[in-house]
């Protein structure tokens, strides 16, 4: 049916890896066996922002998704498919909500209400090969740019309103302007692609799924502000995306696209990578500049800013990698497609790693404005267990909680910013009632306590003693002066910090005590845990609803609970440690959480 075809397969659970690789290898068989080994490509993958479909089959060129596959599944599919060009109807993705077949994946819920620009090629290509980039329009945005001139590049990027998608949220196209109007005898592109937060990903997915886009969109930004020289500072922790860039690098100079005298237009542009170290604090532009200089990675007071002095001391442009991804598309489409995206303050769109209490976990692409509600209940399927949702945490440890009063609230910059909260680059962690708030702030305190460089004393000794100050909470010995102490301190570390890091770090504590104040109290007041989270105060039983599946006690770490199959089990207290992993584990919530009882002497 094909003259050529491409079949991408993937694992839409951690546990289908095994059913995966034996459906990839009979698939193999079954095109060597039909004479179509060297017409058929085949490749696999984890997927992202899938429903759980069990190994699912994309089938490129006419977008067929099949669902649910096992390697008795192949030689139909390469039969029926492939040779007589009739899909086989009965493996098509079935939409769950509906309970009909489906042809293309963008056909279920999920997507919907999506929009891939970033992630556009993702899944849909195969990231080791230039020749599927370029059939996909891969590199016809830098040939345009250098057919224009730099003005032309940077008005198109300033017109399309695109801004930073690291975190700040700074205009891209004036950043750029920035740097075009220093004159200088050397001048670089920066990729930050330092991605540290917590369940954070996006960065990840595009350099492993599309690494050439983001090589194109450097080569850009090179020729629109006159730099010769890019860099990507990638993690050292993700050994495929450095594999892929390294890779995409040596096709892309290949092909006359990276070096000298790109499409005959007298532009030289060179890209390189620096491997961090996993350092949280080196997202910040300015200390990862001093990291690729070879220095500790700390950040430097500004101004001067990177666009006047920053690598080697010579005028700098850095972007992140969703930034970039977004840009060869900006200039084949042109800025007004764009900007019709979105909101009028926050074009296009914005990539999500949607995690947590959530049925459909994954990365998401939704237009700019879409609400939290349409994220969490339509593209993310709900809370699971039927639980009741109580937060969305967004931008990670540097953002705050969202509470159901602002589900309807759009995702934009300035939305998140005015819910006490920040758009990051791109964490979003759903909570439910499941969740102590309190423990919550205190792990991303931890965090930030733990990547703080220590250059600066308010991040450096604020941080901590506020840390030291949700243990006691934690713990029950917490007093209502320490609320008001966090508070305090949290603004003062706003307000004094040296860099984005220590400016963000207290987000987490001030946004769940304006939430969750009852919460906090509950903790100092009655030294309880009303989410039964809090080991120190939380003591766990097993009521009359237990039916005796023996999943408690299979999951307890410790021995603490017994009972045979089909009678109501019993826990030890002396011997339980208080983890929760029971609780978890019980299918019929029979386990309940109750205050730890505690002597006068123990709240003192």
């Amino acid at each position: 049916m094909f003259d050529f075809a491409s079949i991408h397969i993937y694992a839409t659970d951690v546990l289908d890896q095994e059913v995966l690789l034996a459906f990839k290898g009979a698939l193999i068989e079954s095109l060597a066996a039909h004479g179509l080994s060297n017409d058929v490509t085949v490749t696999s993958r984890t997927a992202v922002g899938l429903p759980k479909l069990g190994v699912i089959a994309f089938v490129q060129p006419d977008g067929t998704v099949y669902q649910n596959l096992t390697s008795a599944d192949a030689e139909a599919l390469v039969r029926s498919h492939l040779v007589n060009g009739l899909p086989v109807t009965e493996k098509m993705v079935i939409e769950p909500q509906h309970l009909k077949r489906i042809k293309v994946i963008t056909g279920l819920g999920v997507f919907r209400k999506q929009i891939r620009i970033a992630l556009r090629n993702c899944g849909k290509i195969n990231p080791s090969s230039i020749d599927e980039y370029i059939a996909a329009d891969g590199y016809k945005a830098l040939a345009s740019a250098l057919s224009g001139s730099p003005e032309d590049v940077i008005k198109t990027i300033t017109d399309s309103g695109l801004r930073g998608r690291g975190g700040g949220g700074f205009p891209t196209g004036r950043k750029w302007q920035f740097a075009k109007a220093q004159d200088s005898d050397m001048k670089y592109v920066i990729c930050n692609a330092d991605e540290g937060d917590p369940g954070a990903f996006m960065d990840r997915a595009i350099l492993e799924g599309d690494p050439h886009s983001v090589l194109e969109a450097m080569a850009i930004c090179g020729y629109a502000i006159g730099a010769s020289q890019g860099y990507i500072y990638v993690r050292a922790e993700y050994p495929l995306a450095i594999r892929r860039l390294t890779d995409a690098i040596e096709q892309a100079k290949a092909f006359g696209l990276l070096g000298t005298d790109l499409f005959g237009s007298r532009f030289d542009f060179d890209i390189a990578l620096r491997l961090g170290s996993g350092a949280f604090v080196c997202g910040e532009e300015t200390a990862l500049i001093m990291s690729i200089e070879g220095f500790r990675g700390m950040p430097r007071l500004k101004p001067p800013f990177p666009a006047v002095k920053g690598l080697f001391g010579k005028p700098t442009n850095v972007n992140n990698v969703e930034t970039f991804a977004n840009i060869p598309a900006i200039i084949n489409h042109g800025a007004a497609w764009f900007k019709s995206i979105g909101t009028p303050d926050s074009s296009g769109t914005k990539v999500f790693a949607l995690g947590g209490k959530i049925n459909n976990t994954g990365l998401i692409e939704i237009p700019m404005g879409t609400t939290l509600r349409d994220v969490i209940y339509d593209i993310g399927g709900g809370i699971p267990n039927r639980k009741t949702f109580k937060s969305v945490q967004t931008g990670g440890p540097s953002g705050g909680c969202i509470t159901a009063a602002d589900l309807d609230e759009a995702i934009d910059f300035a939305t998140l910013s005015q819910l006490g909260s920040m758009m990051g680059s791109g964490g979003m962690i759903i909570m439910d009632e499941d969740n102590c708030m309190v423990d919550v702030a205190r792990f991303y305190l931890e965090f930030t306590v733990e990547e703080s460089c220590g250059k600066c004393t308010p991040c450096r000794e604020g941080t901590r003693r506020m840390l030291d100050i949700l243990n006691r909470i934690c713990a029950g010995d917490g007093t209502m002066e320490d609320l008001d102490t966090l508070e305090t301190l949290g603004e003062m570390i706003k307000d004094t910090s040296l860099c984005g890091l220590g400016q963000t770090a207290p987000n987490p504590v001030l946004s769940t005590l304006k939430h969750f104040r009852d919460e906090y109290e509950a903790h100092v007041k009655d030294h309880t845990c009303p989410a039964g989270v809090c080991r120190e105060l939380t003591n766990f039983f097993i009521d009359d609803r237990c039916v005796g599946c023996t999943k408690c006690a299979s999951h307890c770490p410790v021995g603490a609970i017994t009972g045979w199959p089909n009678s109501m089990h019993h826990l030890d207290l002396d011997l339980c440690i208080r983890c929760g992993a029971c609780k978890q584990a019980c299918p019929v919530g029979a386990i309940t959480t109750k205050p730890m009882e505690r002597s006068v002497s123990d709240h003192a």
